[in-house]
């Protein structure tokens, strides 16, 4: 019986395409396989650090070496995407260290005025790497009266990463902005930021997240939010806890 369960969800897994990870765990990375069998790899490392790795072409996002995390064995590093200047997303040290001779950075203009050699991207803009890897910087803002001072319009980046059919949200520090509503149905893996008054509240992710409709989605940068009531709300949606907080 068993393995007869074991098959029957292997069979629908395999449905999806792209998908080849087993079931929700709390901690680790996942790897899934895009229509042109490509790996990529995605490792949540803490907060909003996390890196994706497209069959050895390393992608960094917002790397901050800290306790937690060192970035002291994580390899060459191919690109550095940053979405803005906040502590806890951006610090020149972790970059330098990260930085290799062929080493792209990617950042939204405040930050790529700060880092020598790279390239800023505005909300909108577009860019096709060399090895096929797609990238849209998408905005990222508050709107909630009082908290817009944080993130404001038009100053920060998320980003959306394609690889192959695989379509890769990280929406940065956000609110549940209008223009979230152009991604319905074009998501495949959403990292989602939840830790009031910076990004979204619960009942915010579970809208956005509603509107958007991932297959997967990654709450992240949560700090000390309950999130315990969200999964429950998001049927059809593979809600993933990393310890992202």
């Amino acid at each position: 019986m068993k393995q007869h369960l074991f098959s029957l969800v292997a069979t629908l897994m395999g449905a999806f395409g792209f998908l080849s990870c087993g079931a929700q765990q709390t901690v680790g990375d996942d790897t899934f396989t895009t229509a042109n069998g490509k790996m990529v790899r995605i490792v949540p490392y803490y907060h909003a650090c996390l890196m994706i790795d497209c069959d050895g072409y390393k992608i960094q996002v917002d790397p901050v070496a800290n306790a937690q995390y060192s970035y002291d064995n994580v390899g060459p590093t191919s690109l550095i995407l940053i979405t803005h200047e906040h502590g806890d997303h951006f610090n020149k040290a972790t970059v330098a260290k990260l930085r290799g001779a062929d080493t792209k950075i990617i950042a939204n203009p405040d930050v790529a005025k700060q880092i020598e050699g790279s390239q800023a991207m505005s909300n909108g803009d577009t860019l096709t790497l060399a090895n096929g890897i797609h990238i849209k910087a998408v905005p990222a803002y508050n709107i909630t009266p009082g908290h817009t001072q944080y993130h404001p319009k038009g100053r920060d980046d998320g980003y959306i990463i394609i690889v192959d059919d695989l379509t890769i949200y990280v929406a940065g520090d956000t609110e549940d902005i209008g223009e979230m509503a152009d991604l319905k149905g074009k998501v495949d893996i959403a990292f989602l930021p939840c830790n009031q008054p910076y990004t979204m509240t619960p009942e915010q992710l579970v809208k956005v997240a509603r509107i958007i409709h991932p297959k997967i989605l990654y709450p992240y940068h949560y700090g000390d939010t309950d999130l315990s009531g969200v999964a429950a709300q998001l049927r059809g949606i593979d809600v993933r806890m990393r310890g992202m907080k």
